[in-house]
């Protein structure tokens, strides 16, 4: 079933076709925006816990950390599969395995006994959390016609406003008035919620309309699915020991991107590819992978910094350094609702090119602060929330502006290539900057360098941006 199908809508070949009713997108909004923030708020709230988990396990923080890297690989595992799990159960009933999945996990890793307990079961979040954004995201973007678009993306961009800001605060917040078993727990009043919204709100449907449901393509299953774990996994390692050459980095890296390499000679030549990548045949989706592609290595590369800096150079608490990104979360969140609704109204280009120029600027501005030795907290963390600014000026409303136009049939694919492009950027930049860091040292000269390599990174996005639509729903 195509993701259309399971929200109400028409399939549309590209045509302006009418999508669900208000009210019915308004039901699917209100419990994607419930999962997503319960994903979004769990990431968040264990990245600030990772110390306390060290110290409660007695483990070494370099395995802890495999919490945040398990959970990363199964969930780069899971995402290809959601085109394919909507087509053969229905979107609503693959949301609410996502859901049972993500919970579940939350569950069992509140009970853990151990560090490699603690990492198998976040293996079971990640499953879940790699269906809840594709699937959520598919069933959104297929439910809204062209007016609505830019706002039902805005809509979608919510988790992002609360869980950055959030979930540090209340992480450290759990770990001081309660126990570490909380930051698992919370999840479980919202995945309730949300389980029991998505049963009465989403429309109930059938796995696919006329016609045999596709097989699973085993063959593209086994090759991308490994191919990107593995290749995280490299990109990972390599971030954190700062050498890309060493064989347990390169090994896994070259190997991922081999299988990678297969699978889109095989999606590109085979009928009923797992994921469709003759979506990039569309202009306007391909030159808005191309900008988020190099907009995302520079943003969620530099989000290591800024705790590090507070911490390391500053000397804060957890909580203080929680406090303190909570300004650029709001600010990133607020101009993210702005201005993917704005898009459905003015040119797409002009609001993501000034959005590139300004999230550059903020970037550079604050590895330049933060290359002074002692300068007033207030410096730094102002120069942050004007990249926030342009940072919300692009991520959401290129999303939009890529897929507005796409044939409704084809907004599930969409939707899951949009996640897989955010999740191996998203590891790229990590690493590269990563790299850039322990070469320069935890000292301001280096954290200025890393910065500014992270603005450079923002500033080229603005090569493929000026190919970009010049008028809404162009």
């Amino acid at each position: 079933m195509s993701a259309t199908e399971a929200t109400g809508g028409d399939v549309g070949t590209g045509r302006d076709t009418p999508g669900a009713s208000s009210a019915a997108l308004n039901r699917t909004l209100l419990v994607v925006i419930i999962g997503s923030v319960m994903s979004v708020l769990d990431m968040t709230i264990v990245n600030v816990a990772l110390r306390s988990l060290s110290g409660t396990f007695g483990a070494p923080l370099e395995t802890i950390q495999w919490t945040v890297t398990a959970y990363t690989l199964a969930l780069a595992a899971a995402v290809p599969t959601a085109p394919w799990m909507m087509a053969r159960v229905g979107a609503k009933r693959a949301y609410l395995t996502a859901l049972t999945l993500f919970s579940l996990g939350s569950l069992l890793a509140a009970c853990a006994w151990d560090a490699p307990s603690l990492i198998a079961f976040r293996v079971v979040q990640g499953l879940g959390g790699g269906l809840l954004m594709p699937v959520g995201m598919g069933m959104a973007m297929a439910a809204a016609d062209r007016e609505r678009f830019g706002r039902t993306m805005a809509w979608l961009g919510l988790p992002i406003l609360v869980g950055p800001a959030a979930g540090p605060v209340l992480g450290g917040w759990l770990l001081d008035v309660a126990s570490w078993h909380w930051i698992f727990l919370v999840n479980l009043p919202i995945g309730a919620v949300a389980l029991t919204l998505a049963v009465k709100l989403l429309r109930p449907d059938t796995p696919r309309g006329p016609g045999p449901v596709p097989k699973l393509d085993v063959p593209g299953l086994l090759m991308l699915s490994p191919g990107l774990a593995l290749l995280l996994y490299g990109l990972a390692r390599g971030g954190e020991g700062g050498d890309f050459a060493s064989p347990g980095t390169l090994a896994p890296a070259l190997a991922g991107t081999l299988l990678i390499s297969g699978f889109v000679r095989r999606s590109l030549t085979v009928g009923h590819p797992l994921l469709d990548l003759r979506l990039l045949t569309d202009r306007t989706f391909a030159v808005g992978i191309g900008t988020l592609t190099l907009f995302t290595c520079g943003y969620f590369g530099s989000m290591l910094l800024g705790p590090v800096y507070w911490q390391e150079v500053r000397g804060l608490s957890a909580t203080a350094t929680g406090l303190l990104g909570a300004p650029v979360g709001l600010t990133i969140g607020t101009t993210m609702q702005i201005a993917a609704r704005r898009v459905d109204k003015v040119s797409p280009r002009r609001v993501i090119r000034t959005g590139i120029v300004t999230g550059a600027l903020g970037m550079a501005l604050t590895g330049l602060l933060t290359g002074v030795e002692n300068v007033p907290a207030w410096q730094p963390l102002l120069a942050a929330m004007l990249m926030g600014v342009g940072s919300g000026m692009v991520l959401m409303p290129t999303t939009t502006t890529a897929s507005r136009d796409l044939p409704r049939d084809r907004m599930a694919a969409a939707g899951t290539a949009l996640s897989i492009n955010t999740q191996v950027c998203a590891s790229i930049g990590t690493a590269l900057i990563s790299v850039v860091l322990g070469a320069t040292g935890l000292d301001p000269a280096g954290f200025r360098t890393a910065y500014l390599v992270a603005a450079g990174l923002l500033a080229l996005a603005l090569i493929p941006a000026v190919r970009l639509p010049g008028r809404p729903g162009a």
